[in-house]
C-alpha cells in the first residue's frame, strides 16, 4: 500500500503573473531578460529582495522609477504575510503567515543574547503522522514554495526589526517535513545562504526528519547544504512504528544505516532529537538504547520533554527522569542537552504548531 510521503505532495497554484519573491540570481537575471532589460538589473534585484529585505517594488531605489512601475504592472511581489502574532513570556513570538491561496501556517522567532532562531514551516500540513505531533493530524495539504520559505525568514526579521549583523539560525522544525518537499526546500535554502543575499552560514541552518530515509540519501548528495536532525523519539521498532508510522517502512536499522552513510563535514554531528513521552520513550532502558544507536556515526542528542497539546494523550516526563537520562548519556561520552522549547505558553513549542490550512482559522 503506497504512503503519502512516497507520493509528491500537492503543490501551490499557478499564479497569473510572475512572481520575483523566491527567485535566485539566475532567474531574476532572466526575469529582467524577458522584459528587454539588461540581465544584470536581475543582480539589482537581489540585492533588493534579500539583502535590503525590501517587500514592494517602489522601495526598489536602485532601479529607474520607470522600471519601477513597470514591475508593479507586470511582476508580483508575492510574500507570506503575518496576520497573527503571540508573544510568549519567555521573549519567543509564534506568528501566523497567510499565503496568496488564503492557506496558513506558522513559524516562531526566538531571540537570544548572541542569535535569533527562527523556526520555520516548509508544508501545509504534514504527511508523517507523527501522534505526538499537533501537525501531524492535519494531513498533508501542500508543499510550500521557495517564496513562501524564503519569506517566511523575511517577515518575521522584518517584522523585529533584526539587525543585519547580528547572527540568525534557521530551523525547518515547524509544519511539515522538509525532506518531503526537498526540491523547493533546497531552492531557498540556496538564496538564504547566498553571500550577496541574506548570507546565513549553511552550519546555521538545520533540516529536521521525522526518518524520511529517501530524503536523507537525497540531502546528502548535495555539495551545498543544511546540517541534519533526526526525530527519534523511540527506541524500539514496537514503539517508534506506533508514534511514528514512517517507522513501518524505514525502522530503526535502516535509519542507523542511513546515517552511518551521510557524508559529514569535518567536525560536523548529526542531531538526534528525542522527544520525552511519560512512561512511553523515557526509561532508562530507552536510555540506554539511544546510546547504543547514537554511538554508530558522529551524533548529539537533544532531549525534548513533551509540550502537551489537546488530544494527544501524552504527558510531560518528570524532571527526575530528564535528569537521569541526561547523566546517562553524559556519561557515555555523548554529547546531551535538554531543549527546554520556547513558545509553549503560545502553542509555539515544538510538536504544538497546527493550522487547518484556511484562512482565519
Amino acid at each position: 500500500m503506497p504512503h503519502l510521503w512516497d507520493q509528491p505532495a500537492p503543490e501551490a497554484g499557478r499564479a497569473p503573473r510572475p512572481n520575483a519573491a523566491g527567485l535566485d540570481a539566475p532567474s531574476l537575471k532572466a526575469l529582467m531578460a524577458s522584459l528587454g532589460e539588461p540581465a544584470w538589473r536581475g543582480g539589482q534585484l537581489f540585492d533588493g529582495l534579500y539583502r535590503q529585505r525590501w517587500s514592494r517594488w517602489d522601495q526598489f531605489s536602485s532601479l529607474p522609477k520607470a522600471l519601477r512601475s513597470r514591475l508593479e504592472t507586470d511582476v508580483d511581489l508575492a510574500w507570506p504575510v503575518i496576520v497573527q502574532s503571540q508573544s510568549s513570556s519567555d521573549g519567543s513570538t509564534k506568528h501566523v503567515f497567510e499565503l496568496a491561496d488564503g492557506r496558513q501556517v506558522e513559524g516562531v522567532f526566538m531571540p537570544y543574547a548572541d542569535r535569533v532562531t527562527l523556526c520555520l514551516s516548509s508544508q501545509v500540513g504534514c504527511a508523517m503522522g507523527c501522534t505526538f505531533c499537533a501537525t501531524g493530524q492535519m494531513g498533508i495539504i501542500r508543499n510550500l514554495t521557495a517564496a513562501e520559505i524564503t519569506g517566511q525568514v523575511l517577515a518575521m526579521l522584518n517584522h523585529h526589526s533584526h539587525p543585519s549583523e547580528r547572527p540568525v539560525n534557521l530551523v525547518f522544525m515547524g509544519m511539515g517535513e522538509p525532506l518531503h518537499n526537498l526540491d523547493h526546500l533546497m531552492a531557498a535554502f540556496g538564496i538564504l545562504a547566498d553571500p550577496k543575499g541574506l548570507a546565513i552560514p549553511p552550519r546555521r541552518v538545520t533540516v529536521s526528519t521525522s526518518g524520511l530515509v529517501s530524503g536523507i540519501d537525497r540531502l546528502g548528495a548535495f555539495a551545498r547544504r543544511p546540517r541534519l536532525a533526526l526525530s527519534l523519539n523511540a527506541t524500539t521498532d514496537a514503539r517508534r512504528s506506533e508514534i511514528m508510522p514512517v517507522n513501518r517502512v524505514w525502522n530503526l536499522e535502516a535509519l542507523a544505516e542511513a546515517l552511518a552513510a551521510f557524508p559529514l563535514q569535518s567536525g560536523e554531528r548529526i542531531t538526534l532529537e528525542y522527544v520525552l513521552l511519560k512512561g512511553a520513550t523515557d526509561s532508562l532502558e530507552d536510555g540506554r538504547r539511544l546510546t547504543a544507536f547514537a554511538r554508530r556515526f558522529p551524533a548529539k542528542v537533544n532531549l525534548i520533554p513533551f509540550n502537551p497539546h489537546e488530544g494527544s494523550g501524552f504527558e510531560p516526563p518528570d524532571e527526575s527522569r530528564i535528569s537521569a537520562l541526561c547523566g546517562l548519556l553524559s556519561d557515555a561520552g555523548l554529547p546531551v542537552s535538554v531543549r527546554r522549547s520556547r513558545g509553549q505558553d503560545v502553542a509555539g513549542a515544538c510538536g504544538q504548531l497546527v493550522r487547518d490550512g484556511r484562512r482565519g482559522s
